[in-house]
């Protein structure tokens, strides 16, 4: 099923996620859609908040994109196919930053038309829970590094305006604050209907 996916300005994106203490018919059904969301959307990275969710459950899938932003992947320290993880799954995801910060272009299915040069690190050593429960470890580069971090970022409540610098924050205000607004208007609007206020 496709889910909404909630747009800047709704809370649910600024809520740190709950631990999964395990992978549940609920968990593997919000899974199932929140890949079907995020294929119908053509992103290649959807966390739990942005369909409304506050779990630390996030879905990857970069193999689109590969063409132009390609990625690394190393399982026990040796180098691996990145495909042969997706798509992927993350659940309670623990990162650590490794290698120097690089620049690189990001947007926001929570944010449309919004996009930014965003400063991260290279890679990243991720350990997580995958869909069956298991416990997974690799370490990320290229564009599979950024997607699990902007997610991740999702989980804790982050968002990627929060990483731009100050000056494209400033050139971006309006831009923000009309889809806050609009967002807003909307949660309001379906709260004085008596509809539930889940975008």
């Amino acid at each position: 099923m496709i889910l909404e996916v909630v747009k800047y300005g709704h809370p649910t994106l600024r809520k740190k996620g709950a631990r999964v203490e395990s992978v549940t018919p609920a968990i593997k059904e919000l899974i199932a859609n929140m890949f079907e969301t995020m294929y119908a959307a053509r992103g290649i990275g959807l966390a739990a908040q942005q369909v409304g969710e506050a779990l630390l459950v996030t879905v990857i899938d970069v193999r689109e994109a590969s063409a132009e932003r390609p990625s690394t992947l190393e399982l026990n320290g040796q180098p691996a196919d990145p495909h042969k993880l997706m798509p992927l799954v993350l659940i309670n995801p623990e990162l650590k930053s490794v290698g120097e910060m690089v620049a690189g272009p990001e947007g926001c299915l929570s944010f449309p038309e919004v996009y930014a040069d965003i400063s991260r690190p290279e890679k990243v050593d991720v350990v997580a829970m995958n869909e069956d429960g298991q416990r997974i470890e690799f370490r990320a580069g290229g564009l599979l590094a950024r997607a699990i971090q902007h997610e991740t970022d999702h989980l804790n409540g982050i968002l990627f305006i929060d990483r731009m610098d100050s000056d494209t924050k400033k050139e971006m205000k309006a831009e923000l604050d009309e889809l806050q607004a609009g967002t807003k208007a909307v949660l309001a609007g379906k709260k004085a209907s008596g509809t539930p206020s889940k975008l």
